[in-house]
This record gives structure tokens, sequence and C-alpha cells, in this order.
């Protein structure tokens, strides 16, 4: 059985909750065309498996799908949402919801803008830099919730409220993906110019969906 839940960042984390399916419903799906079907898994379905991947035969990985439970913070999931095709998504509603005071990510280390990548990072800020900065990250988050609390208290709605809230606040979805899609998000978003705390989501996801279907993963990302 795979692992069920795995921690992410200081308060996120990735919960398999439910799926359909197994490599051998995708080997399934290629033998229809043949009116074929195998009940139980042996080495040609290995070789089946690995010869649709590398010949990008991929509609038979859509017939095998996973339900995610994820709690990240609202900027990772503004780009982990980027992924729609074979994606299906529910959020956490602040209309429906008020959020808590302390549900936001913290950084361990700050890093420095990138000198080459204009989008990514690289190292940590200066030594002398580090308090200071650890300190207005600290102050700003928690100055918009307390105004994000104050708002709600003098009576305005909470869909409007939250529009203060900084985009370090933690989220929580349900996502559920197929093979073929699950495989694109972890190969994008677990490469090294993928933003670091996006990489760890994707490390958990590839971790939980191996658990589900090794050889399915394996043969849509093969080992370098």
């Amino acid at each position: 059985m795979p692992e069920s839940s795995i921690p992410v960042l200081d308060r996120g984390f990735v919960r398999l909750i439910d799926h359909m399916g197994t490599d051998l419903t995708v080997v399934n799906a290629a033998r229809v065309s043949y009116g074929k079907k195998k009940e139980a898994w042996d080495e040609k379905d290995e070789v089946l498996i690995r010869f649709l991947a590398e010949h990008e035969h991929t509609s038979p990985f859509r017939h095998a799908y996973l339900q995610f439970h994820a709690k990240a913070p609202i900027f990772v999931f503004r780009q982990w949402m980027k992924h729609q095709v074979g994606c299906s998504w529910n959020e956490i509603s602040g209309r429906y919801v008020e959020f808590p005071e302390d549900e936001f990510y913290v950084p361990t280390a700050f890093r420095q803008q990138a000198k080459v990548n204009k989008q990514g990072s690289e190292g940590e800020i200066l030594p002398e830099h580090r308090e200071a900065a650890g300190r207005l990250y600290l102050e700003g988050c928690k100055a918009a919730v307390a105004t994000y609390k104050e708002l709600l208290a003098k009576g305005v709605c909470r869909e409007q409220a939250r529009c203060v809230l900084p985009l370090a606040l933690y989220s929580e979805v349900y996502w559920t993906v197929s093979l073929q899609a699950a495989a694109h998000f972890i190969r994008l978003r677990t490469d090294a110019h993928a933003q670091w705390e996006i990489q760890q989501y994707a490390q958990a996801v590839r971790k939980l969906v191996e658990g589900v279907y090794p050889a399915g993963l394996k043969a849509l990302i093969p080992e370098p």
C-alpha cells in the first residue's frame, strides 16, 4: 500500500485520498484495440507499458486516476493550478470559511534573486540581512491577517475581507488527476528550474503516485 500522507514545508501536506485502477488498467486500455484483456500483470505488460510511453500512445494512461487532498501556500497553488489538462480542482473558499490567524508559510531561509534566471532564485541572502528579512516577512503576514480579522469584526463580508490576505496563506484543495497529467506535473515541477517550494510538493506527489502506478510512472518518466 502507498504512503497515504506526506508532510510538506512547515504546515502543508499531500494526501492520497483515492485512486482508480492499477498499471494493469493502462495496458488493458491499450489491449482493448485487439479485443483482449488480462487479469494479472507479467513481464509482457512491462514491455507494453514502456512501448506506449516511448511512442507517445498516451491515451491508455488517461484511464488511471488519482485523487489528492493537498494543503499548500496560495502562491504554490497558483503555479500548480496552471496544470489543467486531465485535472479537476476544488479549493477551500474564503467566501464560506474564515481563515485562521497563523496559517501562513514561513520560509526557513530567504533566497536571493538569480542573476541569470529572471524568474528564479539562488543561494541565501547576505547574513547581515537575514534577521531583518525574517522580521519584515512575519510583520507583513501578521499585519495582513490582523487587517483581515478587523475587517470581519467591522461587518465586512468574507469575500471582500479576504482580498488583503497574503500569498503565503495556506489553502487546501482536492485534486483529481489522470496518471498522464500527474506525470506531466511531476516532470515539470521537480525540475531544478521550478520554484523550490513547489518542487517539494511535486516530490511528495511522485512518491504517492509511485506507490500506486510504479510501472506506469517509470514508463512516463524514465530514469536518466
